[in-house]
């Protein structure tokens, strides 16, 4: 299959559903195989995932639906207050956020950009559940429409650990980088 076009920061950032399904789909198996044996050496004796209305699927979907109406309060309260949510990629966004502050944080950056997701699977167990979902957003120029995979791990009725894949780490940095501007240095350094 060729290779779409590489698109340039200013352009819009996209990736076409059909490449993007076809070519992500071995890789978002490995990547949800992977992360969830690499987060707990007992990934192996839990139940499997399933499509089902399992409780933890249906914490996810409460997520999503306050995430969609930027309810910030129900969005606290799915989240642990030890919640850690790891944010991939090299652009002002990026990076580990730890606790409910740091992450409706970055949630109000993502708003700035119109970022919405529309969710295409869930599945869960006991422990995890994965999202599979479209997540797109524009800021001025700068577009971005990929699809994510997001691994959640559930304790107690509450998210405690989030780890997300992109399909497009690419476009993704550079979408981020061309709505998040750093200030130059030194008004950025800590002193």
């Amino acid at each position: 299959m060729a290779k779409p076009p590489e698109n340039i920061i200013g352009s819009t950032i996209t990736t076409t559903r059909r490449y993007t399904l076809r070519s992500s789909a071995a890789t978002l198996t490995g990547l949800i195989a992977a992360s969830i044996a690499g987060c707990s050496a007992q990934a192996q004796t839990r139940k499997p995932a399933t499509t089902g209305d399992h409780p933890n699927v249906a914490l996810i979907k409460r997520y999503y639906e306050a995430y969609a109406k930027s309810d910030l309060a129900t969005i606290r309260e799915v989240l642990a207050p030890n919640i850690v949510w790891r944010i991939p990629g090299h652009h002002p966004l990026s990076g580990t956020k730890r606790g409910p502050d740091e992450v409706v944080a970055f949630f109000n950056q993502l708003a700035k950009a119109n970022f919405k997701a529309e969710v295409l699977f869930l599945g869960g167990n006991d422990e995890y559940v994965v999202d599979y979902h479209r997540g797109y957003g524009a800021s001025g120029n700068a577009k971005l429409d990929i699809l994510w995979c997001l691994v959640f791990r559930i304790r107690e009725n509450k998210i405690v650990e989030v780890t997300n894949f992109a399909a497009d780490q690419h476009a993704a940095d550079a979408f981020f980088w061309s709505v998040y501007q750093l200030k130059p240095i030194p008004d950025r350094l800590v002193t």
